[in-house]
């Protein structure tokens, strides 16, 4: 059955549809080095309100230099606009690596026997919890297998309340977002109850058939239902959702424009396109070599990636993992990236302790190992501000309110004045002597940079408060 391209519809197949990707590839290879239509793009693109998936299209396939240079000049503006030079942190947090799907690029894939199964307790969760607010993380990622016995709805709504429940010295966690497997309407309406922050959820590839093949067995080889669970999680009444594709399981260039179709289907049916964009690539675990998927990019490829999307949706959050080595992550920062975790682990109860060589149960090899501490200091020295904010989730901004805030630019009158804060917690509580010296002498210049007298004169109040022991102000 042939489907037509219809980004209003909420069938999968209509608003990410193949002939309109394979026509948009054609269009975008034909016109690569078409300088006058690469201009006009770019002029659509100065005025901020994003690109079309095939105009957005063309400039990732642009071969001509002196363009591309102006993309990636183009996409650091946008990023400075949008985001300032603000880079918020988290973690994330394993509860169960028990799954019954046939993932073939996944360790935690059904017929996997090598790797060994784990489950948090909730006391364990809570070690765990304690563990990252010791080093001073504020903000988490749950993730969890697929596995409707072990690792029910019940299950994780109960963890999100157990980890909200914790308060360890001056730790918190302020903001649980949650990455699990597509679930129904009702679930994620239990989910926006239980106070998430955005719900996250890969796609993994956009290409069906592909798609097929990569999930053989289990309910996510159900291509449909896993692409519109967007579609069920805004029903639900969580109205920020986190999209991403795993870069290397296809073409990227096929699953470049279904990602920009599926964000353009967000805001063309509920008017919020995804409050986050990931961009990880295929990465060795266990006994997943990414050598056997052919369809892997480099570093130069993945740089303009990140450019193009930040270019084409202007308002995302664009999240980076320690997938990626400190080289590469110091490449794209300025390019779109607005957020990275930091000593992050991938296994289940990986922060309480470090598992021996014989039971790892990583998802993924982490490349960038640094502390969050390490991390913190690498981002001043490049004059990013370290961010520890959730204040926007916290006070109701989020969905269409997040939306036409940061698109108008007026969430620069929060981000800034919440980022110094935050970070200025973090440096008083954690951080080691040189990481506080630093950041104290960064926290001094950036408060001249907040625009409003008035605004500026609260946060030194609160700057001030917070060397007291007083902690939590935010606007």
């Amino acid at each position: 059955m042939k489907y037509a391209y219809n980004p209003k519809s909420k069938c999968a197949d209509e608003f990410i549809n193949h002939e309109e990707i394979m026509e948009t590839l054609d269009y975008a290879q034909k016109n690569r080095h078409n300088r006058e239509l690469i201009d006009e793009i770019l002029n659509k693109a100065r005025e901020r309100k994003g690109l079309s998936h095939r105009d957005a299209a063309v400039l990732l396939d642009c071969d001509l230099e002196d363009k591309n240079q102006e993309i990636f000049a183009l996409a650091e503006q946008i990023k400075k606009d949008f985001y300032g030079n603000r880079i918020v942190m988290f973690a994330p947090l394993y509860l169960s690596n028990y799954c019954v799907n046939g993932c073939v690029y996944c360790p935690y894939h059904a017929k996997n026997r090598h790797i060994p199964r784990k489950k948090l307790t909730q006391e364990e969760i809570r070690q765990e919890v304690i563990a990252l607010q010791d080093m001073g993380h504020k903000r988490l990622a749950l993730e969890t297998g697929e596995d409707p016995v072990n690792n029910p709805i019940e299950y994780v709504l109960e963890s999100i309340k157990t980890i909200y429940g914790i308060k360890h010295k001056n730790g918190a966690i302020r903001r649980v977002n949650v990455n699990i497997a597509a679930t129904t309407v009702e679930n994620y309406r239990k989910l926006k109850e239980a106070g998430i922050g955005t719900y996250i959820l890969f796609q993994e590839t956009y290409h069906k058939e592909s798609y097929l093949k990569l999930h053989p067995t289990g309910p996510k080889h159900d291509y449909n239902y896993h692409t519109e669970a967007m579609d069920r999680a805004m029903e639900g009444g969580i109205d920020d959702v986190g999209c991403g594709v795993l870069f290397g399981l296809e073409l990227y260039r096929y699953e470049f424009a279904g990602l920009l179709m599926h964000a353009e289907h967000l805001e063309a049916v509920y008017g919020v396109g995804p409050h986050t964009i990931s961009v990880p690539r295929i990465r060795r675990a266990d006994d997943i070599d990414p050598e056997v998927f052919d369809n892997g990019i480099d570093d130069d490829t993945f740089a303009k990636i990140v450019a193009c999307i930040r270019i084409a949706v202007p308002y995302t959050g664009m999240i980076l993992s320690t997938r990626e080595s400190q080289k590469c992550r110091e490449r794209v920062l300025h390019l779109g990236i607005s957020q990275i975790s930091g000593g992050s682990r991938t296994s289940v109860g990986g922060y309480v302790q470090e598992e021996p060589e014989d039971e790892k149960s990583e998802q993924f090899e982490v490349s960038d190992r640094r502390t969050l501490d390490e991390v913190v200091n690498w981002l001043m020295g490049m004059d990013y501000i370290p961010s520890f904010c959730t204040a926007c989730y916290r006070e109701g901004r989020t969905g269409d309110r997040f939306m036409s805030l940061c698109k108008s630019g007026q969430i620069q009158n929060c981000c800034l004045p919440n980022a110094l804060m935050t970070l200025k917690e973090y440096l008083m509580d954690y951080a080691s002597e040189d990481t506080k010296k630093k950041g104290l002498k960064l926290i001094e210049k950036e408060l001249q940079n907040i625009p409003k007298e008035e605004v500026r004169r609260i946060v030194a109040h609160h700057l001030e408060e917070i060397e007291k022991g007083n902690r939590d102000f935010r606007f």
